[in-house]
């Protein structure tokens, strides 16, 4: 009788322990994923191909008159992509020009964004008067892409101005004739 009973509780611790040892599986499981996601702060001026632009004055064909800016230009178009990082939640975009043009003003505005892009988009500055110093064109931008290429982000509209004096970059009376000069807008995206 002690045999059995020895034999049926070594059964029974057998059976017990072959079955957890066969019962790891259960009704849920899991693993990690590890995702990256890459800080971006990129800008460009599109049509890339046709992105420098001519403006000028034409010459009054009456004494007494000023010289007269040619139309606008609003072929130009401000693309960008931005993913934010947690120290710095937004970006601005910051146009600058290298050269001062005596008795001129150069105009830029960026209208509202539109096209395919998505995400937080910034808010335009409206109408900037150029000058040498850094201005914030567009801020507010979070992680946010305007799409890519002309009809896409926001719209550049450049006006020429002869300087007015008070309140503006230039004076009329520092207008000097030139066949041609040259100034180049820099746009910069930066965190805030």
């Amino acid at each position: 009788m002690k045999k059995l009973k020895l034999t049926i509780a070594l059964s029974l611790f057998t059976a017990a322990v072959s079955g957890n040892l066969c019962a790891q599986d259960t009704n849920t499981d899991n693993h990690t994923i590890t995702i990256s996601i890459p800080e971006v702060a990129l800008v460009d001026i599109e049509p890339a191909a046709t992105k420098n632009i001519t403006l000028g004055f034409t010459a009054p064909t009456e004494a007494g008159n000023p010289i007269v800016a040619s139309a606008a230009d609003n072929t130009l178009w401000l693309n960008y992509s931005s993913i934010k990082s947690v120290a710095d939640p937004t970006r601005n975009v910051s146009v600058k020009l290298n050269a001062i043009i005596p008795g001129i003003d150069i105009q830029v505005t960026a209208a509202a964004a539109t096209g395919s892009g998505a995400g937080t988009l910034g808010t335009s500055a409206g109408l900037l008067t150029l000058s040498a110093a850094d201005q914030t064109i567009i801020s507010g931008i979070g992680s946010a892409y305007t799409g890519n290429g002309a009809n896409n982000g926001h719209n550049l509209t450049y006006a020429l101005a002869a300087g007015s004096g008070p309140g503006s970059v230039a004076a009329y009376a520092d207008l000097e004739a030139t066949a041609t000069t040259v100034a180049t807008v820099t746009y910069t995206i930066s965190d805030n």
